[in-house]
Parts: structure tokens; C-alpha cells; sequence
């Protein structure tokens, strides 16, 4: 070797020592600026996802008094309901209550009323997006016990022993947030924190030897429902031509039966409506239109759930593009040039929604796995039933088409309409966390109507009930008292029993959902179309034998029975039996007029709905007899002691 080459070789070498050195001040540099803009906070209760569940059950926890915060990725409010541009909404109609119930009387107020927003056929309920989120930062902004944070996203959970007790965010500048609190909820879209902590989950399909459904599914698989990137098409006038670009790969056969108006291949199943059907689908209140058809539209098949945030983000493109594609198919091949993207919704350089609808993520392994044995047949196995905590009716409802290897048959299984147990939002093995939005403990089934925004939202006010009572008793969420849950529920007009017949307005709501959740008067479940039903009949009558083999569920009690209906007399004997040591203490008629009941005639057959307002004021079994996650009774009844 050279002297010269030598000399070189040195300088080469301190050339890259310079380098590295360089390098690793710059890394050590950015260290310290990461620590330096690291920040804690500490609060009560952490919502991680600030979507149309996480919204909810901000609200409703900070409404019990309890610090909350909720973190949220986007600049938005409300997710699937807002964000993701899923604003006709499906189911509930006839279920109004709770946080539903609020949210969609602001709509109300905000368009005219009802007949101002049943603009579309599939809903009874369209508005456009940026109103949704506006209503949902406006309610969060009244709770003085609330705090929503914008523009981070959720890094990974803290964990100490078995109990979550916390996460950790970054943001688009790289600052790092770390939140410490007693409860944290989940509600993620996909569960991610969950994920995050390991706890245990299911993912796509499970065999019906495993759910106990006898739906058709013979081995579990990793298949989960299509998803929409959803756009929000504005009519700009007759004289406007709003054609995009022609988007790559784009071919009109891709969308050939959509419509009657595109129907080449004639293999493919015959669409039952025209275009302008197929728009007034989803038609918005302002001359708008809801891009989100799944019948040879937009939907489009990816499992992006078990990746990276930026991952996702990248294979997400795709289903972006086929909403581009059906743009442009819609507006070029359909003819609706002055259809355009809208550009008064959502803050995005494609003008597409903030986020996409993910109809399905993570479920996790919860206290309880809801299934549609439970749905069809709610009186029948462990009742259930007994600890519900939100309601819906939508008919199980599976988005496959775009994945040809998923069963096709899972669309509109009949079922009444139903309640999601408490014990669904509880993990089974890890203390500290609730699930909401759609990581609850169901099965892949059910998922197809439990995760609809009036449910996800309804379960999500549960969610923010549950954890409060947690933080207030110093408890584990599976520890707080299924009762006491409910029973908040019910001061917020929220319905633990779907009864369609029976709305919060009803003077005597609270009892007969209390009544029916303990099982003595056990509603009529009918599946019916879009809107399935269960009957309270709170005017009709039962029959002394029916309503004491009720009765004996909850205490047994020795009293001749027959097939006559119950009289007002019977119904007093009853709760003689229920609290003998009282019996001497009660004016029956004046507790009948306190109720506000009429017609006090001893000898006439008495309404379901007084049995239950006497029953709830007299006996108390809602109250004086707990039940675990089972909805098993757990003690022996405490004798009431008005």
C-alpha cells in the first residue's frame, strides 16, 4: 500500500468518523427535544377516539361529575356519524333515546324538523357532516368536566400489573403526550388499544361451533366486512360541469349493475334501481348526496385492522380510488356531470371524508360474548337480556361483495330488535379498560347490526356511564354493580329495554323498563324489514298463571293461579306475598293515586303498565335483587322499606 493511498484511506475514515459523530449529535439533539416537549396529564377517565361512541361516552361520564378526556386523531367530532360521512343513519328510528335521542333533536332544530331530513329512502334521518360534527363539539363544549384534545395519535397503552392505567400519543409535530387515568375506554374504530395491550380478541369470522350460531359459518377466517370511503356529491346546477379527472384503472364495467341504467354483463344480478334511485339513497337535506352503495358502488375489501397507522394510510389509497372511479362513473357514464365533490364538508385536499367507514375491527373477549342466539331467543339460555345497556333494531347487516371469498349469505338474518349486555364492553382478563364504538365483545354475526351509529352511539353513553361509576366507587368496571349502570341509563332516558311501544315520554317509562328488565313482564319480539320490534303492550293484560310463573323468577311465592286475567286484587295479593311484613302499612289506592293510575277498581283486569309502576314502587325488584353479568340473579330480594 502507498503512502498516498494510505493518506487517502485516513482522511476517508475521519471523513465518516465526522459523519457519525454528526449523526449521533443530531439523534442525541432530537432525544432531547422529544423529552423537552413530552407532557403528562392526569384525569379521571381517557377516551381514547373521539369517534360517534368515544363522543358519547365522553359526554355522558363528564355528565356524572368526573374529569374525561377524549383524544382524537382528527380535527373532527363523531367519527362514522361525522368524519367518516356515514350521515343517514340506520336504525332507531322508533328508538329513540339517550344521547341519540339529543343528537338527532339538534338535527331537528338545525333543518326543521323531521320530515326536513327524511330526504332519502333508506333512513329516516340524513344531514350533512360538518353539521353532525358541529353538534357533537357543541355538546361536548357545555360539560365543564370535559376535554377533547385534537391531532394525536394514539401510540400505545400503559400498563401496570393486570390494570391499564393509561396511553401514550404523538402528534404531527412528533410532541409526545402521555395521559394517566383510573379508566380508560377504547374507542378506537378498529380497537387498537386493546391490540396495544394484548388483551385477548377475535378477528374476523369465528365457526358456529365456537359462537354457538347456526348461521353457516364451518371454519373461523380472518374475513371482515368491506369498507367505504365515503364522498359527498353536491349539485352545482344543471349548467355546471363538475367531472374529475378520469382516475387511473378506471373501466365502467367495475360498476356494471349498480343501476338499471348500467347493466351489460347479464350474469351479473339484475340491480332493482335506476340511477336517480340509486342517489336518493343516501339524498342529504341542501341538494347533497351520500356516496356509500354497496351494491357494485364503492364499498372495497381490505383488512388494514392489524396494521401501523401509516400502513393503513397507504392501502387505504385504494378504497379512495374506487370511490373516484364510482365518481366519475356516476358524473361521465350516468351523466350526472353537475354532480361535483362537495366542497363545503369535509377539510380534505380530495375533497373525500376525513376518515373511512370501518365497519368492523377487533371484538374483544369480554365478560359476555352476544350472539345471535341471544338476539333471536332473548328469554331463552342466560338471560341477557336482564342486563342491557343500549338497543337496536337494524337487521344483521354483512357488506361482502367485494371479497369473493366471504360468505354472501349473512344479509338480513331475522331477528326482533334487542339489547346489548353490559358484560359485552368489559374485558374478561385486564382491569382499567371499557370497550365501546365497535370492539365490544360480540360475535362476528351480531357485529352486523351492533355496530350501526344509533347503537355505537347509545353503547358508547353506556361505555361513559360505566366508567364514571367505576371512578365514583373506586372500583374495577366489573365490579360496578350492573344495576347502577342501568339505572343511570334510565335518569338519562336512555332505554335498557327495546320497547318500541313504550318511548322516555312515557309516565311511566322508567318502571315498565325496569319491570321488563328483571323479567316479570317480558316483552314480544317480531323481526320486521329495515326496523325489527319488540312489544311491551303496556294496555293489554296477562294472565294471573302467566304472571305468577313470572313472579317465581324473581321470588317464589304460593298463590292459586289460573288463566283468568290478573284483577287490580290479584296484583295487591301478589305484593302481599312479595312484602308480607308491609302489608299492614300499605294504602293501595293511595299508592295508585300517587302514580298517577286511574280508575282503581279491584275487581278489573289490570294493564301491564300498572302492573309495573305498582310492582316497581311496592316491590322494587329492579333494585332489591342484583344480578351478575349473566343477568343471574345473585341474593335473595331486600323487602322494601317505604
Amino acid at each position: 500500500m502507498t503512502s498516498t493511498t494510505f493518506k487517502k484511506m485516513k482522511k476517508n475514515l475521519i471523513h465518516i468518523m465526522i459523519v457519525l459523530s454528526c449523526v449521533q449529535l443530531q439523534c442525541a439533539t432530537a432525544q432531547q427535544s422529544s423529552n423537552a416537549t413530552t407532557s403528562v396529564k392526569r384525569t379521571k377517565v381517557l377516551v381514547v377516539g373521539g369517534g360517534t361512541g368515544g363522543t358519547a361516552a365522553g359526554i355522558q361520564s363528564a355528565r356524572l361529575g368526573v374529569a374525561t378526556i377524549i383524544v382524537e386523531p382528527t380535527n373532527w367530532l363523531g367519527g362514522m356519524i361525522s368524519a367518516a360521512g356515514v350521515t343517514a343513519t340506520d336504525g332507531n328510528h322508533k328508538l329513540a333515546s339517550g344521547l341519540w335521542n339529543e343528537f338527532r333533536n339538534q338535527i331537528y332544530k338545525v333543518y326543521g324538523g323531521p320530515s326536513a331530513v327524511e330526504t332519502g329512502w333508506v333512513s329516516n334521518t340524513h344531514f350533512e357532516p360538518h353539521i353532525a360534527d358541529s353538534i357533537f363539539k357543541k355538546m361536548a363544549s357545555l360539560e365543564p368536566s370535559l376535554s377533547v384534545l385534537h391531532g394525536w395519535q394514539f401510540e400505545k397503552t400503559i400498563i401496570q400489573g393486570n390494570k391499564i392505567v393509561g396511553a401514550n400519543f404523538t402528534n404531527a409535530q412528533n410532541k409526545k403526550l402521555q395521559i394517566i387515568a383510573e379508566v380508560v375506554i377504547d374507542a378506537t374504530e378498529m380497537g387498537d388499544v386493546m391490540a396495544s395491550a394484548k388483551v385477548p380478541y377475535d378477528l374476523g369470522m369465528e365457526a358456529e361451533a365456537i359462537t354457538g350460531e347456526k348461521v353457516g359459518i364451518k371454519n373461523s377466517n380472518d374475513i371482515v366486512q368491506d369498507l367505504t370511503y365515503v364522498a359527498i356529491l353536491k349539485d352545482y346546477g344543471p349548467a355546471k360541469d363538475c367531472t374529475i379527472v378520469k382516475p387511473a384503472r378506471y373501466t365502467p364495467a367495475e360498476f356494471d349493475g349498480a343501476c338499471t341504467d348500467y347493466h351489460i354483463d347479464k350474469t351479473i344480478e339484475a340491480p332493482n334501481v335506476d340511477a336517480k334511485k340509486m342517489l336518493d339513497y343516501a339524498r342529504l337535506p341542501n341538494k347533497k348526496y351520500m356516496l356509500n352503495w354497496p351494491k357494485n358502488g364503492n364499498d372495497t375489501y381490505l383488512n388494514v385492522v392489524e396494521l401501523s397507522p401509516k400502513e393503513r394510510a397507504l392501502a387505504l389509497e385504494e378504497a379512495k380510488q374506487t370511490t373516484l372511479r364510482f365518481t366519475y362513473f356516476i358524473q361521465h357514464q350516468l351523466g350526472f356531470k353537475n354532480l361535483g365533490l362537495a366542497d363545503d364538508e369535509f377539510p380534505t385536499s380530495d375533497r373525500l371524508a376525513v376518515m373511512p367507514y370501518y365497519r368492523e375491527g377487533r371484538r374483544v373477549k369480554g365478560l359476555v360474548r352476544f350472539t345471535i342466539n341471544d338476539i333471536a331467543a332473548p328469554f331463552n339460555g342466560d338471560p341477557l337480556y336482564r342486563t342491557g345497556i343500549s338497543v337496536g333494531d337494524y337487521p344483521i347487516d354483512h357488506h361482502h361483495r367485494k371479497n369473493n371469498a366471504a360468505p354472501q349469505h349473512l344479509a338480513f338474518y331475522p331477528v326482533p330488535s334487542y339489547n346489548i349486555p353490559l358484560g359485552a364492553l368489559i374485558p374478561e382478563k385486564i382491569d382499567g379498560l371499557i370497550m365501546a364504538e365497535k370492539g365490544i365483545s360480540v360475535s362476528n354475526v351480531v357485529n352486523g347490526t351492533t355496530r350501526l351509529q344509533p347503537v355505537v352511539m347509545l353503547t358508547g353513553q353506556a361505555a361513559g356511564a360505566l366508567a364514571a361509576l367505576s371512578v365514583k366507587d373506586k372500583s374495577q368496571p366489573r365490579n360496578v354493580s350492573v344495576r347502577r349502570v342501568q339505572d343511570v341509563l334510565l335518569q338519562a332516558k336512555a332505554y335498557i329495554m327495546p320497547y318500541m311501544d313504550v318511548n322516555p315520554t312515557h309516565p311511566q317509562f322508567s318502571a315498565i323498563q325496569k319491570i321488563g328488565a328483571t323479567g316479570i313482564l317480558k316483552g314480544t319480539g317480531i323481526p320486521y324489514k329495515w326496523a325489527n320490534q319488540t312489544w311491551f303492550y303496556p294496555d293489554s293484560t296477562i294472565t294471573l298463571k302467566s304472571f305468577i310463573q313470572s313472579v317465581n323468577d324473581y321470588k317464589i311465592i304460593d298463590m292459586v293461579a289460573n288463566d283468568a286475567p290478573t284483577s287490580l286484587q290479584d296484583l295487591f295479593s301478589v305484593v302481599r306475598k312479595l312484602i308480607p311484613k308491609q302489608t299492614d302499612n300499605i294504602n293501595f289506592q293511595n299508592e295508585w293515586q300517587q302514580l298517577g293510575l286511574t280508575n282503581f277498581n279491584v275487581n278489573r283486569a289490570a294493564k301491564r303498565f300498572e302492573i309495573a309502576a305498582i310492582l316497581n314502587e311496592l316491590v322494587d325488584p329492579f333494585g332489591t335483587r342484583q344480578i351478575n353479568h349473566k343477568g343471574t340473579f345473585l341474593n335473595n330480594p331486600i323487602m322494601n322499606t317505604k
